[in-house]
Parts: C-alpha cells; sequence; structure tokens
C-alpha cells in the first residue's frame, strides 16, 4: 500500500555498523530522498540488549535493506550467530528484502555462506555493488521501482469477482510501535497470576497514563503458551453504556448477534472448556457492568480475564494489581549518565527522544535535567513521553525550566484529582500549551472522534474551524508531538488519541461551550457517509461500493458509527437516528449487531419525545427483533404488526415488505406456530419486494419461505426457492445471502440424494464464505462437504470436516435446529461402518485451523482462488 506522507514507509537497514559506514549513509541517503523513514539500529546507551533492539525494529518496519561486504559481524557470548544473519532471519517473510553485496575482497567464510543461503531464497532481490555512490543510486531505484509494483498491486481486484470482506473484529493483540521500556518484572508477576489461575478477573489498576492498557498487550504477548485457544483484545475506549459489554466482546469473539439466542448464552457456549485470555481494556466507563463477568467466568471458568481501569470493579475473585509509574533517578545520581539511565523513565525518556531526534543522546551536560523532568512527571509513562517528543524544539535543560515553573501550578488548578491524576492532567496541559492556536484548536476538537478515525473525516469536521484547511499539517504537528497516535487499518492510515487524551480534549470542549457543535459535525459527517455507503450493502448491481466494500468500510468506522448514533440520540435528533439505523439494517445483520441497536432505539423510545411514524416503526421493529426469536409470543407478533401499519403510514413500501417477513417468521416461533398464515405473508412479502426491486430482502425472504417449506415436507418446493434465493442473490452480488441461501440448496440436495450437485454447491457456497469471513457459513460448507465424503465412503475425511465444523460452531456459539442439519445421519452410518477411520478423522479435526479446514476442503484449483483471505485468516 502506498501511505500519505505523514506515515511514511519504514526501511530497516541493515546492521553492519563499522565496515560499512559511508554505505549505510549513502542508503540512508536514498531513504530519505524517498521521503520513506530509515529505520537504523546504532549500538548505544540503550536499556535494553541489542537483539531485543532490532527485533523490535524490524516489527515497526516495512522494507528490509541488508548491505553485505567482508565481515560476518561478532557473535555475541551464548550465541551460534552474529546480528548481521540473526536480523535477516528474523525480518518476517512477507516482508520485502533487498540485498545489496558488495564486490568481494576477503569475504568471511561464514558471510559467503549466509550470501548463498540468500541468493537461494525466493523472497529477497539481490544485487552487487562498487562504490556507496552506486549504491546510493541503485536502493533509490529499486525502492521507487517497489513502491510503483505495490501501487499496481493494490489497483488488482481480488481474483473471484467482488471484493472479499476481511475479518472485522480487531481481536487480535496489538502489536506495539514503539519498545515497552522498565515493565519486564510487571509482565513477569502479571503473568504468574494468570498462569496459576486461581485469580478469575486480574484488574491492571492505576491513573491514566501510568501505562496499564501497554502492560496488558505485553502480558497478553508473553501468555501465548498459557492460553492455546486464542487471546483477545477487546476495547471498550468508546463503549460508555454498561449494556454493550456483552456485544462488544461477542464482536470481538466473533460472534454475530442475529437475535436468535441469548448473547450471554452464545457467549458462554462459545468459551466453554476453552483456555481463553479476555483482554477487557479501559474498563472503568462501564465499571456497573462488572457483574456480568462474574455469569461469564461462573459458565466459562477456563477464560481468564485482564482488565484494565482506573477503578477497582469490586466483584469476587477479582485479584487488583496496582500498576505503578516507572523508576526516576536518585536524588544523588544526578551527575551520572550511568546512574541516571539506570531508573526506567529516564530510559523511556532517551528512548523516545532518540525517535523524534536520533542524534539526542545522554550526557553529562543534559543527565540532570533529564534526571529533573523524569521526577517532575513522577515516572508516569505517558507524561514522559509527551515531554520527550518536546526535544526536536526544546533541549532538556529547556523542557526540564518550563516544567519547574509550570507544573506546579496546573496541578494545583486540579486539586480535586488524585495526585498522579493531577500530574498526567498538568503534563498533559504544558505539552498543548506549547502548541499554536490552530493545532490546540484541532486537538481539541478531535476529542468527538471514537477510538479511530480518518484524516477525511477530520476534514469535513472542520468548517469554519481555525484549523479549516490547514488539518494535513496541523494534524502532523501532533503526531510529531505524540498527541495523536497513527497506525493502519483496512489498507489506509488511521489515527487515534489515547483514551485519556480524548477525555481532556472534550473537557476542553466543553469547557469552551464547543462540544455540542463538534459533535453535531461529526453526526452531520457519519450520516453522510451512511447515506453514500449503505446502498452497497445490497449487493454490486446497487450504487456506490459493492457489498464486499460496504461492509469493511463500516466495520472500520464502526466505533464512530456508534458515536453518531450517540450524538444523535443525546441531541434528541430522533428521526435522524432512526434513518441512519434503518439504513444500516443490512449491516447490522451481517455484522450481528442487531443487540447494540437494540440499546439505542429503546434510549430512543425513553426519551418521550414527538418522532415521526417512520422512526417509531423503525425503534418498535429493532427493539422486537431478539424477542421475536427468543421470546416469542402474540404481543411480539402484534407489534410486529403495528411496525407494518407505522412504515405503510409513511409511505416506505419497503420496509412495509420487510416488517411483513418479520411478523411472518415470528408466527413461526410461537409455541403453537401459524404456519398457513405465515407462508401466505412471506408470499406477499416476496411479492412486494420484488417489485420495489429489493433483491437482498426478497432473497433472505425466499430463504425463509424455503425453510418453511421444508419442515412442513415439500422438499421439491423447499429447493425450488432455495434456487429462486440464489439465483436472485447471486444476480445482485450479495455475497452474505448467496452463502446462506446456497447452503440451504446443497443440505437439501443431500437429503435428496443429489450428492455431486450437493458438493458443487458446498464449494461455492464455501468459498463464498471465505470470501465474507463468514464462519457461520464455513461450518455449514464443511458439514455439507462431511456428508458428501460420508456418502461416498471416505470415513477419515468425513471425520475430519465434522470435527472441524464442530469446532467453528463451538468458539462462535451457532447451533443449527436438528431438522436441518443433515450431515449427521451419513456420519453416524460411516461411523457403523468404518469406526476406526471416522475416529482418526476426528482427531485430525480437532487439530486443524479454520484456514487449514477450508484448504482440506477445497479442490486443488479452487483452493489457489482464496489462498491470499485463507492467509489472513
Amino acid at each position: 500500500m502506498i501511505r500519505t506522507p505523514d506515515q511514511r514507509i519504514r526501511v530497516f537497514v541493515s546492521s553492519t555498523l563499522r565496515e560499512l559506514a559511508d554505505e549505510r549513509r549513502a542508503v540512508r541517503a536514498a531513504v530519505e530522498r524517498l521521503r520513506l523513514a530509515p529505520v537504523m539500529f546504532e549500538l548505544g546507551a540503550r536499556p535494553h540488549p541489542p537483539r531485543a533492539l532490532y527485533r523490535s525494529y524490524l516489527a515497526q518496519s516495512d522494507v528490509f535493506v541488508g548491505i553485505y561486504g567482508d565481515s560476518y559481524g561478532w557473535v555475541a557470548p551464548d550465541e551460534e550467530i552474529s546480528g548481521l544473519e540473526d536480523e535477516y532471519r528474523l525480518a518476517p517473510a512477507r516482508m520485502p528484502k533487498l540485498i545489496y553485496i558488495r564486490e568481494a575482497g576477503q569475504r568471511d567464510a561464514r558471510l559467503q555462506e549466509l550470501i548463498a543461503r540468500i541468493q537461494a531464497d525466493d523472497t529477497a532481490a539481490y544485487l552487487p555493488f562498487r562504490t556507496a555512490e552506486e549504491l546510493e543510486e541503485r536502493v533509490a531505484d529499486d525502492l521507487a521501482t517497489l513502491l510503483a509494483e505495490r501501487f499496481d498491486e493494490s489497483q488488482r481486484p481480488p481474483d473471484g469477482g467482488a471484493a472479499e470482506i476481511p475479518p472485522t473484529p480487531d481481536s487480535r493483540v496489538p502489536v506495539p510501535y514503539t519498545t515497552t521500556i522498565g515493565r519486564e518484572r510487571e509482565i513477569a508477576e502479571v503473568r504468574a497470576l494468570l498462569e496459576r489461575r486461581a485469580d478469575r478477573v486480574v484488574s491492571l489498576i492505576g491513573p491514566g497514563g501510568v501505562g496499564k492498557s501497554r502492560l496488558a498487550i505485553e502480558v497478553a504477548r508473553a501468555s501465548d503458551d498459557l492460553f492455546p485457544d486464542g487471546r483477545y483484545f477487546v476495547p471498550l475506549e468508546g463503549v460508555l453504556e454498561p449494556a454493550l459489554l456483552l456485544p462488544t466482546i461477542a464482536y470481538v469473539l466473533g460472534i454475530r448477534d442475529n437475535g436468535e439466542a441469548a448473547l450471554e448464552e452464545r457467549i458462554a457456549r462459545a468459551l466453554a472448556d476453552r483456555r481463553v485470555l479476555l483482554v477487557l481494556d479501559n474498563f472503568e466507563q462501564i465499571v456497573e457492568a462488572a457483574p456480568l463477568l462474574v455469569r461469564l467466568y461462573d459458565v466459562a471458568p477456563t477464560t481468564a480475564f485482564l482488565v484494565t481501569s482506573r477503578a477497582v470493579l469490586r466483584i469476587r475473585g477479582e485479584r487488583v494489581f496496582e500498576v505503578g509509574s516507572l523508576t526516576v533517578p536518585a536524588d544523588d545520581a544526578v551527575d551520572s549518565v550511568d546512574r541516571v539511565l539506570r531508573s526506567t523513565a529516564a530510559a523511556l525518556f532517551v528512548d523516545r527522544a532518540q525517535a523524534v531526534k536520533p542524534g539526542f543522546a545522554l550526557t553529562d551536560e543534559n543527565a540532570a535535567a533529564v534526571a529533573d523532568i523524569c521526577r517532575s512527571l513522577e515516572g508516569l509513562p505517558l507524561a514522559i513521553e509527551l515531554a520527550a517528543a518536546k526535544v526536536r524544539l526544546l533541549s532538556a535543560q529547556g523542557i526540564a525550566q518550563r516544567l519547574e515553573q509550570s507544573l506546579p501550578l496546573l496541578t494545583a488548578a486540579v486539586r480535586d484529582l488524585p495526585e498522579r491524576h493531577r500530574t498526567m492532567r498538568a503534563t498533559i496541559d504544558w505539552s498543548v500549551s506549547l502548541l499554536p492556536d490552530e493545532q490546540r484548536d484541532l486537538l481539541e476538537d478531535l476529542g468527538v472522534f471514537a477510538r479511530q478515525f480518518s484524516l477525511e473525516a477530520v476534514e469535513a469536521v472542520g468548517v469554519g474551524r481555525s484549523w479549516e484547511g490547514r488539518a494535513l499539517e496541523a494534524i502532523t504537528a501532533l503526531i510529531d508531538g505524540s498527541l495523536v497516535k497513527q497506525t493502519e487499518a483496512g489498507g489506509g492510515a488511521v489515527l487515534s488519541l489515547l483514551s485519556i487524551v480524548r477525555e481532556y480534549a472534550i473537557g476542553r470542549l466543553k469547557e469552551r461551550g464547543e462540544a455540542a457543535r463538534m459533535r453535531a459535525a461529526h453526526a452531520d459527517y457519519y450520516s453522510a457517509l451512511v447515506a453514500r455507503v449503505a446502498p452497497g450493502l445490497r449487493g454490486a448491481g446497487a450504487s456506490g461500493p459493492g457489498q464486499g466494500e460496504a461492509v469493511l468500510q463500516l466495520g472500520l468506522e464502526l466505533p464512530n458509527l456508534r458515536a453518531a448514533v450517540r450524538h444523535l440520540v443525546h441531541t434528541d435528533r430522533l428521526d435522524e437516528a432512526g434513518d441512519f439505523a434503518w439504513r444500516l439494517l443490512i449491516y447490522w445483520w451481517i455484522a450481528g449487531f442487531f443487540g447494540e441497536v437494540r440499546v439505542w432505539m429503546l434510549e430512543l423510545l425513553d426519551k418521550d419525545q414527538p418522532i415521526s411514524a417512520h422512526t417509531r416503526a423503525v425503534a418498535w421493529f429493532f427493539s422486537l427483533w431478539s424477542e421475536m426469536w427468543q421470546r416469542p409470543t402474540e404481543s411480539v407478533v402484534a407489534g410486529l404488526g403495528e411496525c407494518v401499519r407505522l412504515f405503510a403510514e409513511s409511505g416506505d413500501d419497503d420496509a412495509v415488505a420487510m416488517s411483513t417477513a418479520a411478523r411472518a417468521t415470528a408466527r413461526l416461533q410461537l409455541p403453537l406456530p401459524d404456519l398457513d398464515t405465515a407462508e401466505r405473508e412471506l408470499g406477499e412479502a416476496v411479492e412486494l419486494l420484488r417489485g420495489q426491486g429489493n433483491a437482498w430482502a426478497e432473497a433472505i425472504t425466499e430463504v425463509s419461505r424455503g425453510r418453511l417449506a421444508w419442515l412442513r415436507g415439500r422438499t421439491g418446493d423447499a429447493q425450488a426457492r432455495f434456487d429462486r434465493a440464489t439465483q436472485v442473490a447471486g444476480a445482485s452480488g450479495d455475497l452474505f445471502t448467496l452463502s446462506v441461501a446456497g447452503n440451504h440448496q446443497s443440505r437439501l440436495q443431500l437429503v435428496r440424494g443429489e450428492i455431486d450437485a450437493a458438493e458443487g454447491g458446498c464449494v461455492r457456497t464455501l468459498l463464498v464464505s471465505v470470501r465474507l469471513h463468514f464462519e457461520e457459513g464455513v461450518a455449514y460448507a464443511l458439514e455439507g462437504l462431511c456428508a458428501v465424503a460420508a456418502a461416498r465412503g471416505d470415513g477419515e475425511r468425513a471425520g475430519t470436516l465434522a470435527a472441524a465444523a464442530s469446532a467453528i460452531r463451538r468458539r462462535i456459539g451457532v447451533f443449527d435446529a436438528e431438522v436441518f442439519s443433515v450431515h449427521t445421519p451419513q456420519l453416524d452410518a460411516m461411523r457403523a461402518a468404518d469406526p476406526e477411520a471416522v475416529a482418526a478423522g476426528e482427531r485430525r479435526g480437532d487439530e486443524l485451523s479454520v484456514a487449514e479446514a477450508i484448504a482440506l476442503a477445497l479442490p486443488d484449483g479452487e483452493r489457489q482462488r482464496v489462498a491470499a483471505a485463507l492467509a489472513r485468516w
């Protein structure tokens, strides 16, 4: 991907320091000519061993440039290879590698062996060079070519038509962009608490800016062996309603909240008997929801919870771990560079200062100032990072002097906060006070955004603000000052604020009386984005992006979609909130967010404000959806009937048809289902939807008609409905319904004995489900192919695919109605005929990852089509 100048591509340069000093300078010049960022390991006064340092540097880099001459390099005690070889081995296989080999003099034998291996490595490109000047030109040319090639690749559509939808849950434990310093003891202690499994919840407690989130991330990364079934990171920063805790956990676990089962029950199923770590970050905002954790760990006793919070949860099973500040230099250490550096706070300051000013070093002249800075900031990591970012403009002495003047006054102004909270708030105040007015205004305006946001969104809300038209320059300055963070998501750059900085920013906006105005601008921007993107949810034939692109874009914007709905409801723009929610009906369905939307819509109804008939219908529809599946009653049917009436009154024939289909579905869930009325209403809904040109709703309603016909024993009619649903969904590019309808179609073909047709359908829907990253669809397809294998007498394959599908179902908490579980009769028959083969397959299937199971299930030619998607699974 190609990034904007505010997030430059990072080029790691190999570490033969003395021998190739001139050549390294030449490479650095070439990298900087292209406005890229050189990442160069320089041995010096560092508090970490060299290997840990260049491993961290590699983790933050995008391109590897190796320069090799004659020397193999020093092999440290207790090591078998030099750092030169070690860093090449550590470079990820996916990282582009440009290798330059100086024409031979008296080359070390071990370096000769390393070069031979590099030349045999098809992931590396290598060229000879003679002089530093020649090397500079070659590196510049090769990097430019590499960027052009990657740009070309980014323009090509994925193989197989419509764009795939990569996994939207951001469940992976984040990779820190900077080195974690001074937390080795705490990481070991918290890991030990998790390992002994005596406490169900370990809470990392401390003030904002003390490094709770970073410690939790490092503990999770260091605990992979303790939790073989997964470590999940659940950001709660933008979750302000306690009722949204379970939906947020479900989303990260990959559980779709489609309303068909209680979310707590599905999470319990997904976690049952799995050794899993859930990291719940920033819990203090919803501490009232803490009792829900007790219910979860009661039903999932092998799951561990690691919580970060400013407040103790006060629930049974909680072990509190106080996160302290970093160590600061002793009073008598001010004249000694070595003794100052023994403090972890000073080591952090030096590391972050060198990141913004590579020539910075701790010296006899500035050691006392650095020690003063660390002591005045009480060892708070975020405060130290903010101060270190100022070395680009000020000397260490200048920073220390300004802190000495400003900090006592600022902390005195916020005496209602605990001591370290005051210090952190005062440090942010001081850091912000050094900004020009427009940058300070921009930072405060950014407080309305949720966890991550785009530069485009920032520019859109800037109309009439002091920084209008200069957002890029101002954002770049805030990034340089460590007040704004920049990362990547979905192939693009995203911006974010640390939660304590966002809290500061929104507080300043409120003090200035500007919060309502900025929240309105935020809601307006995301309402317009939804209006632009939502039509693509209906499929590739609609205007705007296709379904894959639309789901991906909305997934990346989810925190701000939540915030926008909250802004609209809280400011009594209730009709706009209803319209916002209804436009995204398909997204809530695909992504599984009905529980969250229900919370917002119930709040809307509780406002007791005038709303339109359409908004009332929307709110009731979302509020009744889960009731329809979990607690079906005649009053639910009547409520959906009222939705039909209100939508008709407001002239929305499309919504009339969809709510008619929902009412029919509710009739089928009743203890005494009214099959005839439901069948008639589903038929009416399909005709209305076809007339409206609403292909996605027509297709999903045809699936419901097919399921009803199947239940009534009319398999021929059911097959016709599934065939029609597949045809409509395929023609419109509706990947989600194509997966759902295709799996129903294939399963019924198995019941009817049409084995070859069923196999082809299962493969097709498996491919679609992979592109959607739709694990429920993957499980259905694997079960269908299990039945095919059993019908053909392949017991081991049948057992393998059945076990793999069962593992997926357990993990995402989804179980099918018995009548639609068609693979079990064939599998049971196969088990009776060849129990050893089935048992061997089941043992194998239990060990497979989802990607491995999919690769096994697909024919060779089809496997290649989704290789890239499987690599990201």
